[in-house]
């Protein structure tokens, strides 16, 4: 008889188990957001630099850790005016400036027909995750998962890659 009430409590058990797992509350909450792509990014404002800069996350950014972080970007990148393309296009001008329309620059098949204008929130995605933001893209940077890495990096460019901005070179 006792084994007979084992068997029966292991098997409640295991199916309340099984039942937890398939539509628990914790199912929602623990699911990964699907992350933002050139596809997904929607309508986007079109700010100036000074404008962007004047605004939170970027106000309060690290511009200094931005700055440091920013090597990363220059191993392909440069971001002063009339600089050269490297392995990647030159970033001055980015903010508000088509993917893809940099005349100096032969860019993949994939991000010569994307649809979307750098802005500060579609740096974000891409920062974030390139591949996944746009599939196909060339660029072999992993991506930096870190929000306020992103945030300090994209203060950073804002200010270097415009002459407007107020810091820009």
């Amino acid at each position: 008889m006792n084994r007979v009430v084992l068997i029966i409590l292991i098997t409640v058990a295991a199916s309340s188990l099984q039942s937890c797992e398939q539509s628990g509350p914790d199912t929602a909450a623990s699911a990964k957001p699907s992350p933002l792509t050139a596809a997904t990014l929607g309508a986007q404002s079109i700010l100036t630099p000074k404008d962007y800069l004047a605004q939170d996350p970027y106000s309060s950014a690290d511009t200094g850790r931005g700055e440091a972080l920013s090597m990363q970007c220059r191993a392909c990148h440069t971001l002063e005016d009339g600089g050269p393309g490297i392995v990647g296009p030159n970033l001055y001008g980015l903010f508000g400036r088509a993917a893809g329309s940099n005349a100096e620059y032969v860019y993949s098949d994939a991000l010569a027909a994307s649809d979307f204008v750098w802005t500060p929130r579609a740096l974000d995605a891409w920062l974030a995750e390139p591949f996944a933001f746009l599939p196909g893209n060339r660029m072999t940077f992993p991506g930096l998962p870190d929000g306020n890495d992103r945030n300090a990096v994209i203060a950073y460019l804002l200010q270097q890659t415009s002459a407007e901005s107020g810091d820009g070179a």
